[in-house]
């Protein structure tokens, strides 16, 4: 079918990451389902503009943000546009249907007091998960990596003499992130924590129990299952997932602070705002983050003259 093709499409010849293509799967998935219901069709080849309007209205209805829908209009519109280099049909029915426009919410994040308490007074516990988790939010914060770009990180990836992360960003472009000596020592802890756990009897012995099928054929490998240099891992010693990281960030963020938003990338955002607060230059957060345009960096520029304003109405006599 054509929607297996473009998904092989956007892997071999796109380059796209798994957790993009992940999400493009998901999105004319939902969509196929909308036309099933409402429409009897099961093909999205099939759909015209007034059946993709009708499912932006009922995405809109069911609260999804524009930024949502505008997401998954664009996942769409690349479909068809394979479609038609495939000439299974001849004009983008997407051409017909104007997005949403995104609202101009200002990125959400954290305050630094409120990660200082998380970091320096809150207890994580002990043990292998504890230390994985404050060193998962840790980096998340000081590097303002993806989710994605994070689950993707192997031990190789990570230079701790020299002080820098090496991350695959979108496009598989690579990038140098640097990281604080601190952060390095407690990466360091947290892969003798692991190295201790890919030794364990326990682990060794489900690996080995899985080594032959029944019919004398090797097992089929799992994305999860390919950890031996994946950084993080769970106890059992399988890659983590985006469900996991997103609760562990969620959870401990939450005993700090009460915004509805407390996602991995809030702290994406809150890394940008802060290295922009304490005078970085926007064109080196840019090269940090990973960002093809410095527009899409720019944004943060707004929470700075939030603060900006602020400081000037509580200062200033005459404000």
């Amino acid at each position: 079918m054509l929607k297996e093709r473009f998904l092989e499409y956007l892997k071999f010849e796109k380059r796209y990451s798994p957790h993009t293509i992940l999400s493009y799967e998901h999105d004319l998935a939902q969509f196929s389902a909308y036309l099933d219901e409402q429409y009897g069709i099961l093909d999205p080849v099939s759909a015209d503009a007034p059946m993709i309007r009708s499912w932006v209205v009922s995405l809109l209805e069911q609260s999804f943000s524009s930024r949502s829908v505008n997401r998954k209009l664009s996942a769409l519109k690349s479909f068809y546009r394979f479609c038609i280099r495939q000439d299974a049909i001849h004009t983008n029915p997407l051409n017909k249907v104007i997005s949403p426009k995104n609202s101009s919410g200002l990125p959400a994040f954290v305050e630094k007091d409120k990660l200082d308490l998380l970091f320096n007074k809150l207890p994580f516990g002990e043990g292998f998960e504890a230390t994985r988790n404050r060193v998962m939010i840790m980096l998340l914060y000081a590097t303002g990596m993806r989710r994605s770009e994070l689950l993707g990180l192997k031990i190789s990836d990570l230079e701790l003499a020299k002080g820098q992360v090496k991350v695959l960003g979108k496009r598989n472009k690579e990038r140098i992130i640097p990281i604080g000596s601190y952060l390095c020592d407690q990466l360091d802890i947290y892969i003798k924590e692991r190295e201790k756990i890919a030794a364990s009897p326990v682990l060794l012995s489900s690996v080995s129990n899985q080594g032959i099928q029944s019919d004398g054929k090797p097992p089929h490998r799992s994305p999860e299952q390919n950890n031996q240099d994946s950084l993080f891992v769970t106890l059992s010693g399988k890659v983590m997932n985006i469900r996991q990281v997103y609760g562990i960030v969620h959870d401990y963020l939450s005993l700090v602070s009460s915004q509805s938003r407390l996602s991995p990338h809030v702290l994406r955002h809150t890394f940008a705002t802060h290295m922009l607060n304490e005078g970085a230059d926007i064109n080196a957060i840019k090269e940090i983050l990973g960002h093809t345009s410095l527009a899409a960096t720019q944004v943060y520029t707004h929470n700075t003259i939030q603060k900006l304003k602020q400081i000037h109405k509580q200062a200033h006599p005459r404000a």
